[in-house]
């Protein structure tokens, strides 16, 4: 796949992906547009980021969890 510089992003999905796409943006009152760069800016925000390590097996979570 080629990458052009015209800031143009084409895809070619389902088309009932599509339709339930628009369906639920439109009921949130989002265009595509809108989801997509927010999406996008997330993404490439938190790309960096490495995940947290969450283990609910370790003695002290357990511990913490029953003090509760």
């Amino acid at each position: 796949m080629s990458i052009g510089s015209s800031g143009r992003i084409v895809i070619e999905i389902d088309p009932d992906l599509k339709r339930g796409l628009y369906s639920n943006l439109t009921a949130k009152g989002l265009t595509l547009k809108e989801w997509f760069v927010s999406q996008a800016e997330g993404f490439i925000a938190h790309a960096g980021q490495m995940p947290l390590p969450i283990d609910d097996s370790t003695d002290e979570n357990k511990s913490i969890s029953n003090k509760e």
